[in-house]
């Protein structure tokens, strides 16, 4: 007997009855992102491994433990997306797409990381994220903040902290880098065994360590704040001072560097509390070295990803339901020539209702049953299509959610009566 066919595991199915929620937050965050100037990017999911090797830093937990990467039979090696921003750089390189001016782009799917699967961190998982090529100002950092922060929001999402470091130019960090260095080794014994592995190729990421035995000694580190060269600070400080005229609260986390070696001068994340471990649900920062870093010409940029699974767990959470406002019909008959009828009569009402939800049984049962497939659909109205409306060319409406009592009227009269009560 054969084995039952099964999900690979951290890589889960959406549902149709979790899809709505999900097609409805995709929606809200497209919007918002092209009424704020963005346009939409699509990248392939599978890049050259030298791709992310070169963006992301080939010292880095994706790039060392994380990708699911293989060798064609040309030898050429290649390697699923495990995030959105290099596939976006190469895609500008190659394009040239700089040379016609700024570029706002924001782009929307699925990432892959070999990990191990926990709540909120899968092996497949979806990002939506921003990238804007050509912009070196704070002010466009702060836009970033001010557009999260409408789409908490809009969505009704609460006790999120917004966490703002700087890393300073790439000199500034390097700099950094071995005064951090010097400081570790002289306390190499006290390290766990990744963290004297990160001493060698990203001290850095030292400081993100979650190891209690460490916190005193990461809390007594030497802060990149006092390495800054004064660009950067004064870079740090136009920043702040635009998130405080836009009245949006902050903390300047000194220990924030964020997983990937691209980050320079201002990075940040959007963090809660309600999520237990994984807390993350918004982070990025600016990477004004990568395009030149891949080939390309220099190039500041900036951007941030949302992690979707996160944020619909945020919004379970905190008990916040994203309704779809359509207007929901099931349209039902009964008899050979009511069938026929129904299908004329539905192309007719969705031509005249756009954006309306139209169900048109397929069960053929009797009116009975047909209603109780109109409850399980959460329908608004049944259309109702018998003997004697064929017979009067006319429909009946029933409201299913005791929005008054049933009529009978013509079609159009009954496409009238939908549009008056779909705004209404």
């Amino acid at each position: 007997m054969s084995s039952k066919i099964q999900a690979i595991r951290g890589m889960n199915d959406l549902l149709p009855k979790d899809s709505n929620l999900w097609l409805s937050v995709e929606r809200i965050i497209s919007d918002l992102f092209i009424s704020y100037g963005f346009k939409n990017i699509r990248t392939p999911v599978v890049e050259k491994t030298d791709t992310f090797c070169r963006a992301i830093g080939e010292a880095t937990d994706i790039v060392e433990k994380e990708m699911y990467s293989w060798k064609e039979s040309s030898g050429e090696a290649l390697s699923l997306r495990p995030e959105g921003t290099a596939g976006c750089v190469r895609a500008m390189i190659e394009h040239n797409l700089p040379r016609e001016g700024i570029q706002k782009v924001f782009y929307q799917g699925a990432m892959f990381r070999h990990e191990r699967p926990q709540k909120g961190r899968y092996r497949q998982f979806h990002q939506v994220g921003v990238e804007i090529f050509g912009a070196d100002n704070a002010k466009i950092d702060a836009e970033l903040m001010a557009m999260t922060h409408v789409l908490w929001e809009s969505l009704g999402l609460k006790n999120l902290t917004l966490e703002i470091n700087t890393l300073g130019s790439s000199e500034a960090r390097a700099n950094y880098k071995s005064v951090l260095v010097n400081y570790f080794t002289q306390y190499k014994n006290q390290l766990d065994e990744d963290s004297q592995r990160r001493l060698k190729t990203n001290p850095l990421r030292i400081l993100d360590s979650k190891n209690k035995d460490m916190q005193d000694l990461i809390n007594k580190a030497p802060k990149l704040m006092d390495s800054l060269d004064s660009e950067s600070i004064q870079h740090f400080d136009e920043f702040k001072n635009y998130l405080e005229y836009l009245n949006i609260p902050y903390r300047i986390n000194t220990r924030l560097v964020r997983g990937l070696d691209y980050y320079n001068r201002t990075v940040f994340e959007w963090t809660t509390t309600d999520l237990g471990a994984q807390g993350t649900i918004c982070a990025g920062g600016r990477y004004d070295g990568l395009v030149e870093k891949m080939g390309g010409k220099p190039t500041p940029a900036v951007g941030f990803a949302i992690g979707l699974e996160r944020l619909m767990l945020l919004l379970e959470e905190q008990n916040i339901c994203i309704s779809n406002p359509s207007l929901s019909i099931y349209l039902m008959a009964l008899g050979d020539q009511a069938q026929l009828k129904s299908i004329q009569i539905a192309h007719d009402l969705r031509s005249s209702l756009p954006g309306a939800i139209l169900y048109n049984d397929i069960t053929l049962g009797s009116f009975k049953s047909q209603f109780k497939k109109a409850d399980k659909a959460n329908a608004d109205y049944a259309l109702i299509l018998g003997e004697e409306e064929l017979s009067n060319n006319q429909v009946s409406i029933k409201p299913l959610k005791g929005q008054g009592s049933q009529k009978t009227m013509s079609l159009d009269e009954a496409i009238n009566y939908f549009k008056d009560n779909a705004n209404a």
